[in-house]
């Protein structure tokens, strides 16, 4: 499964209400290190199918949900499970070092 795309009025049903852990990935398009970790998500998208579903959030065009998080720089990345933070990081990583954080997190 691909990344999807959430915005501030999908959020909850996306991610707090969601079955199966969600990796929330705060992004722009001005951001170099987002742009960096993108390709290494949507393959962890991919091979963690069914495991975990990973969603983007723009936070120029959803400033709501960002803010409610405490989010102050990105990339911001969350872990979600039973609707719940249970992890978080900040700025770009190796796909291996993300891969390992998700895994241990859900």
């Amino acid at each position: 499964m691909a990344t999807v795309a959430v915005t501030d009025d999908t959020f909850d049903a996306e991610v707090k209400k969601s079955d199966i852990p969600v990796v929330v990935d705060f992004w722009a398009e001005w951001c170099g290190p987002c742009k960096q970790i993108g390709p290494s998500l949507e393959e962890l998208s991919n091979e963690l199918d069914g495991k975990v579903k990973i969603v983007k959030v723009n936070v120029d065009e959803n400033p709501n949900s960002p803010a409610q998080m405490g989010v102050r720089g990105i990339p911001a990345l969350f872990i979600f499970k039973d609707g719940q933070v249970v992890s978080n990081m900040a700025g770009a990583r190796p796909k291996a070092a993300l891969q390992s954080w998700i895994e241990e997190s859900i």
